[in-house]
């Protein structure tokens, strides 16, 4: 999968993976991939319930050695 831009949330604590992720997708085009690396449990919910409200897409997501890996389209 092509994405335009890795952001590497990992060893963050909530909030602060979806706050970069919204700064990160504020700079990208209609239909761009984010990809996003992030060590928080609770960043698959919170990603989907934010690409879901914002009109975004989640596209894919799996976890490798501990890290959880997010593919989101944007809106």
């Amino acid at each position: 999968m092509e994405s335009v831009k890795v952001l590497d949330a990992k060893g963050l604590a909530c909030p602060m993976p979806i706050v970069k992720t919204k700064k990160e997708m504020d700079n990208l085009n209609s239909g761009e991939i984010l990809e996003v690396h992030a060590t928080d449990k609770g960043a698959k919910n919170d990603l989907t319930a934010w690409a879901q409200s914002g009109g975004h897409e989640l596209i894919k997501d799996e976890e490798e050695n501990g890290v959880l890996k997010f593919w989101l389209r944007k809106g």
